[in-house]
């Protein structure tokens, strides 16, 4: 039986093609990334010489500057591509899905597919379920999803009528962006325990979940870069 010879991309071929993507889409991205990578190095350096003169001190404090420089460089390469893959789903049906998919950790339960969703429109309400409570986040135009979050509400308080219903829209008449959304979810105030969590979400499961028309959940570290303009 033959193997099959394709083989996952090693890390630092993935980080190269990230690269690729952020400077080709971001033209701060380069003199950020040179920026976080020379800074401490340049900083430490002249730290050394200004209040020591011994030659292994100095060199230590270069590497320290060098290991210090890398860290923050990778994380202004992460913090700059994650805004422009954002950027390029914002507003495509199923970019919440996605999000909510990939970006909540710990105890939550949600999926990338709606509980809710206006098959013309294509307009989207998700749910998911975690300390704070039950969570509605409505995907689309503010006017045209007060049904739809009226219907999700009425079927969430029947069944778990004591459990808090926070809504988050997401939309272009909305002043939340996609990529703040899992931030502002986490920041929601805790109103239950593990154990609740899990209960809620069990029950919450007889519901259902729409019967989707649009595209499944884009996921936004794989999103392509568009055209450099």
């Amino acid at each position: 039986m033959a193997r099959d010879t394709e083989k996952e991309p090693g890390r630092l071929k993935t980080m190269w093609s990230i690269f690729q993507m952020t400077r080709k889409n971001d033209r701060l991205a380069l003199p950020l990334l040179l920026l976080a990578l020379l800074g401490p190095i340049v900083l430490v350096t002249v730290l050394a010489i200004v209040f020591r003169q011994d030659p292994l001190f100095l060199v230590l404090w270069i590497i320290s500057g060098v290991l210090i420089g890398l860290m923050l460089m990778m994380m202004t390469l992460t913090w700059r591509a994650e805004k422009i893959a954002f950027a390029q789903i914002e507003g495509r049906p199923g970019a919440v899905g996605a999000v909510l998919k990939n970006g909540l950790r710990g105890n939550w339960t949600t999926s990338e597919m709606p509980v809710g969703v206006n098959p013309r429109t294509q307009d989207a309400v998700y749910r998911a379920v975690g300390k704070p409570g039950v969570v509605l986040i409505a995907e689309g135009p503010k006017e045209r999803l007060a049904r739809l979050l009226g219907e999700e509400k009425r079927k969430v308080k029947r069944i778990v009528p004591n459990v808090p219903i926070h809504v988050i829209e997401i939309g272009p008449d909305s002043e939340l962006e996609l990529r703040k959304l899992t931030k502002t979810m986490r920041r929601l105030k805790r109103t239950l325990s593990r154990a609740e969590v899990m209960a809620v979400a069990n029950r919450l499961t007889s519901l259902g979940q729409a019967s989707l028309p649009i595209p499944k959940g884009i996921d936004p570290r794989r999103v392509r870069p568009g055209r450099p303009r």
